[in-house]
């Protein structure tokens, strides 16, 4: 049995060290990075490789045998950050400074604490002579998520998929604690949306601006446009893991899909807020471009629609919905980034081991299935091996899900080292119930 105490203290340093690599993506620099990890998991016994699509960009896999066949479980995390402002931070956005029972710092939540807390865990089994009973232990710990992961997992997945082929991957995505009608729940991440970002154009005729009717503006075309966005999302679609997030909470269907996001927006509109994105397809609006000279009316317009789609669901269904707010009229859409959604099954042995962790740790909270509006490396596991089951999970109960979510991105990304702890248990449980 491991000492908890000391498992936390462990991960705590082990993320404030991580914090002080700026790995921030464009260019990323991982390098150092993992290096450094290596060095710990080969003290500890792990057999580890360094593999990079570029120079100068590896991705660390550390393997822990087994005695006899089983299992393969992975614990997923990249090291790269997005950028920082320092003049927008309270601290040294890479100082990993200790502060207020908090690591404050860049990659604090996103994620270089899961790749802490998954390193310590596995460092401080091995070191005590752990080892699997069947199966193995996978570290797989990517370069370049932030950007897409073309030299990160997608690389991995697709030219050395050998190498980190497994059946239980657990990353980033969910674990996040909130409150709902009086009772606690943490999300565990089985799925995730599809991409499908598309372009609206419009065609006018191009003039100068000092006289506005000789030309036919095609920018002012796209009002409409934006304002049939602004006015509503497309319609609400069931789908098995909403419906069984909305089951957790306690909240009935009955076939009225709108009845029951107001039912969950009455109780807790942040809630809502979170929710409503997994019912079905979303459409922002983020970009428009037109005349490139002020006096210039522009002959042509271009808007960039950000366009997130449920999982399985392919271009015909996301035409099939950006159709009904914007209609056919006046505009042309155009698809660019297309990435089908993924899932895997909500009701699996790794999502009982999760559920008889919290019941030890949190007795009186519940689990809930989630779907990511967004999507992280767990897809390219996914798509690369379809019988695999990934979930996003990383528990934390001292900063919840409403007070987390604005900082990851944002100045003054902080974790409570008290969730630093809680993750790093279960990390360190989860590998000996799975492989023994």
């Amino acid at each position: 049995m491991l000492d908890t105490a000391a498992l936390e203290t462990r991960t705590t340093e082990l993320l404030q060290r991580l914090i002080r690599f700026n790995t921030v993506n464009p260019p990323g620099n991982e390098a150092a990075a993992q290096e450094y990890l290596r060095g710990l998991l080969e003290t500890a016994g792990f057999e580890c490789e360094l593999l990079s699509s570029v120079p100068g960009r590896p991705n660390l896999i550390g393997r822990l045998p087994g005695r006899s066949d089983g299992p393969r479980l992975a614990y997923l995390g990249h090291v790269d950050t997005v950028l920082a402002t320092p003049s927008e931070w309270t601290v040294d956005p890479w100082s990993g400074e200790l502060r207020d029972g908090c690591v404050w710092g860049r990659g604090a939540l996103d994620m270089k604490s899961q790749v802490a807390a998954e390193v310590a865990a596995a460092c401080a089994l091995a070191e005590e002579g752990w080892r699997p009973e069947s199966g193995e232990l996978l570290l797989v710990l990517t370069a370049d998520e932030e950007a897409g992961a073309e030299h990160g997992a997608k690389f991995l997945c697709e030219q050395v998929p050998d190498k980190v082929r497994c059946d239980l991957i657990v990353n980033e995505g969910g674990g996040d604690a909130f409150e709902f009608d009086g009772r606690r729940f943490y999300g565990v991440c089985v799925a995730e949306k599809g991409v499908f970002r598309f372009r609206v154009t419009t065609d006018g005729r191009a003039g100068h601006a000092s006289i506005p009717r000789i030309g036919d503006n095609a920018l002012t075309k796209m009002a409409p446009i934006l304002g049939a966005m602004r006015e509503r999302q497309p319609s609400l679609e069931p789908s098995a893991e909403p419906e069984a997030f909305l089951a957790a909470l306690g909240v009935e269907v009955d076939g009225d899909l709108e009845g029951a996001v107001q039912r969950v927006a009455a109780i807790d509109p942040r809630v809502a807020v979170l929710f409503e994105p997994m019912l079905g397809v979303t459409l922002t609006p983020t970009m428009i471009s037109a005349s490139e000279k002020i006096n210039v009316i522009p002959s042509q317009a271009v808007l960039n629609v950000d366009c997130r789609v449920p999982p399985g669901l392919g271009e015909e269904h996301a035409r099939m919905r950006i159709e009904e707010v914007l209609g056919t009229d006046g505009h042309r859409v155009t698809f660019g980034e297309t990435v089908i959604g993924n899932r895997s099954p909500v009701d699996t042995e790794l999502m009982g081991h999760i559920r008889e962790f919290l019941a030890r740790e949190d007795p009186s909270a519940e689990v809930a299935p989630t779907v990511l509006p967004g999507f992280t490396d767990s897809r390219w596991f996914r798509e690369a091996f379809p019988e695999c089951v990934a979930y996003g999970f990383f528990p934390q109960r001292a900063m919840d899900l409403f007070e987390a979510a604005p900082l990851v991105h944002g100045a003054d990304e902080r974790i409570p080292v008290e969730d630093l702890g809680l993750a790093a248990r279960f990390f360190s449980e989860l590998a000996v119930k799975v492989c023994g």
